[in-house]
């Protein structure tokens, strides 16, 4: 068990400031934007549904993804104190079972936002709820390997946001092509995930995590990730293209020749660029899942 540092006072109860820290904003961009994608790729009119739009922003940020984050540092407390001791639970700013009862709590929240947006964004939001405490929490705990957890946190904050969104926009299921290049978003970020193993490999080999830097080593794993990243983004350039949406495959395709010069200087020092790429790679992996987005929206809605 973690120990609280001398440091920090005893609290019976979290400071606002703490719980803020458990929910981790800075985390809730991806879905958001994700979200925001499959909202513009409907190619539907925002105007009239603009609430169950803004609501179902609120639910892929905020609500699920800091759920997720609760449940995860729950879970974790005993690897963070190992990797990132100042985090809030291991640094004792979470006193007792609040961390697990705040996870509780959002959960609950999350649910009865979603089902404000009707049932098939309900049953998108359980699902992505249940991939959340199955990362984190035994007896599941697919985050133990880096192949099965990378992937379900992918598919959960990229995929699931986007049919969501698109579902949300349009009153119905989305196109076959909208769920298919979202789901080529998700795949891609499972490489994304594995950025960000390489700053944890001392505390998870400690710990018996096997993310892809363990079981691979740092420079097999740095390939593998830019694969990952590199793929699904170029079959979303050939999807693109195939639907005559010239543009959007050109615009597509560019960013993705930016990243493979990025990721050639990665994987030049996996472990000490894996932030650097973090910044700058996925912020160009983020902008064709945009620009893809626009072209799928420019579609003809089906009558």
């Amino acid at each position: 068990m973690a120990q609280i540092p001398s440091h920090v006072p005893a609290a019976s109860y979290p400071s606002l400031g703490a719980v803020v820290q458990l929910l981790k904003p800075i985390t809730w961009f991806p879905p958001m934007w994700a979200f925001a994608c499959g909202a513009v790729a409907s190619g539907a009119a925002i105007g009239d549904r603009w609430f169950a739009v803004a609501l179902g922003v609120l639910l892929a940020g905020p609500l699920l993804c800091g759920t997720s984050q609760a449940v995860n540092d729950w879970f974790d407390r005993h690897v963070d104190a190992i990797n990132e001791p100042h985090r809030v639970i291991p640094s004792g700013r979470m006193p007792g079972q609040w961390g697990l009862g705040i996870a509780i709590a959002m959960s609950a929240l999350s649910m009865a936002v979603a089902a404000l947006l009707g049932p098939l964004v309900f049953a998108a939001a359980f699902l992505g709820l249940l991939l959340a405490w199955g990362y984190s929490a035994p007896p599941f705990r697919f985050k133990q390997n880096g192949w099965l957890g990378n992937g379900v946190v992918g598919l959960s904050y990229e995929t699931l946001p986007w049919i969501t969104a698109a579902t949300a926009a349009l009153g119905h299921a989305p196109s076959s092509g909208s769920v298919l290049i979202a789901l080529l978003y998700g795949i891609g970020a499972h490489g994304i995930l594995t950025l960000n193993d390489f700053k944890s490999i001392k505390g998870d080999l400690q710990m018996g995590v096997d993310t892809l830097p363990v079981l691979h080593g740092a420079r097999n794993a740095a390939r593998i990730a830019c694969l990952v990243m590199a793929i699904p983004q170029a079959a979303v350039v050939l999807l693109l293209a195939d639907e005559k949406l010239t543009t959007g495959a050109m615009l597509v395709g560019l960013v993705l020749s930016l990243q493979l010069l990025c990721m050639i200087r990665f994987l030049r020092d996996p472990e000490g660029k894996a932030v650097w790429y973090s910044a700058v790679g996925v912020g160009l992996y983020v902008t064709g899942m945009m620009a893809a987005a626009v072209a799928l929206g420019s579609l003809p809605l089906p009558t």
